[in-house]
């Protein structure tokens, strides 16, 4: 295989196999105006490819919600929290807030790897989800917190 760095590269390149082929020696004029739009039209094509972000997996953030969240829960003075407990709208708010006991601590905190490297030895989902990124489990909570939500599409307890 011959790589070009520069369109007179290429140039010389079309050249030689028009003069060694059958195939009619392209046009300078269009051969220039091809060597400038290819690369345009690449960059428009890939520019506009959208990128997925993570959309969050409902089912895992349950899990972890019911298991460790609730879990911790139960044995405060606060008791369960659960997800019909709030509106949609309430639990948006609560988690751009990033703000846990009532702003002692962070939501983040608590889906951190580092907190559930310190409870795996008790809690099984955080030992399931020990490799999980940080950000991938509090969408995947969130997700669950929209669903479960008092107007969300399946209102959950925390059983």
């Amino acid at each position: 295989m011959v790589e070009t760095n520069n369109v007179q590269d290429a140039q010389r390149l079309l050249d030689f196999y028009a003069a060694k082929s059958d195939f009619p020696k392209p046009d300078e004029d269009k051969t220039m105006k091809f060597a400038i739009a290819l690369p345009l039209i690449a960059a428009a094509t890939l520019s506009s490819v959208p990128v997925l972000a993570y959309e969050g997996d409902w089912k895992r953030g349950r899990i972890y919600y019911r298991s460790v969240c609730t879990s911790c829960h139960v044995a405060l003075p606060i008791g369960q929290v659960n997800p019909s407990g709030k509106t949609k709208a309430e639990w948006a708010a609560y988690m751009k807030a990033d703000k846990h006991a009532k702003g002692k601590d962070t939501v983040k905190q608590y889906v951190s790897k580092d907190y559930r490297a310190s409870i795996k030895a008790g809690n099984k989902a955080a030992e399931k989800f020990a490799d999980v990124a940080d950000a991938e489990l509090l969408q995947d909570v969130t997700i669950f917190l929209q669903r479960g939500a008092k107007d969300g599409e399946a209102p959950a307890s925390c059983n």
